[in-house]
């Protein structure tokens, strides 16, 4: 689903994000990326969504070579991939409901499919009840899983998350990942970019650990 052949990405400063990473995530796996700052975690997530274009080596996602894609494509190919952010990136004066719709709206779905894609997504994170709140009526926690069900609203294969459990207490950021386990559980390809070892090591899935823009670990770790 995920694989990266031999992939270089330098930075017009000249700077060396990712060096000769190679790695492939199988459709239906779910596994987790680690790394210190600058370990290169957000680059290597960037070439998945095709933010970034490698600088040598293959990016492929679901058989498809990003760097020969053309940018008509590139819509098609960010519909597979549900993003989830450390900072919620939600919409503070929309209710939410309409938090959750704004990739169906955008895409130009059915306001009544809209509807039920929305309220399915709530009711699988726990906050069907709070469609009409605004975020700012929510808490930290709750911030989140709303950015989790705006994620997966259009039922992407690919769920990528970047830090999502990093203003989160212990306990909440355990049922957070709990969420990301239950979309695994029916097909979803689940990739966590954490610095929490902790977390990472009682979840006791596969880790990819990133080191000055190299992996160094591609195992379940100890």
């Amino acid at each position: 689903m995920i694989q990266f052949s031999n992939v270089f990405k330098r930075y017009e400063n000249g700077h060396e994000a990712l060096q000769n990473v190679n790695f492939h995530l199988n459709e239906g796996e779910m596994a987790f990326l680690t790394g210190h700052s600058g370990a290169g975690k957000s680059t290597l997530l960037k070439l998945i969504m095709r933010m970034e274009i490698a600088t040598r080596g293959q990016v492929k996602i679901d058989g498809a070579h990003l760097s020969q894609m053309g940018s008509r494509h590139i819509p098609f190919l960010r519909r597979k991939i549900g993003v989830v952010f450390q900072d919620h990136q939600l919409l503070f004066d929309r209710s939410i409901y309409d938090n959750v719709a704004l990739p169906l709206i955008i895409e130009g779905m059915d306001p009544r499919e809209i509807g039920k894609r929305v309220r399915a997504a709530l009711d699988k994170v726990g906050l069907l009840s709070k469609e009409k709140f605004t975020p700012i009526m929510l808490s930290g926690g709750e911030q989140q899983r709303v950015g989790i069900a705006r994620a997966v609203v259009n039922k992407p294969p690919i769920l990528l998350a970047d830090e999502p459990t990093g203003n989160l207490d212990p306990q909440l950021s355990a049922e957070i990942m709990q969420l990301f386990r239950q979309f695994n559980a029916v097909g979803v390809t689940v990739l966590i970019a954490s610095h929490d070892l902790n977390l990472i090591t009682r979840m006791g899935l596969r880790m990819l650990a990133l080191t000055e823009g190299s992996i160094t670990h591609d195992g379940v770790p100890r």
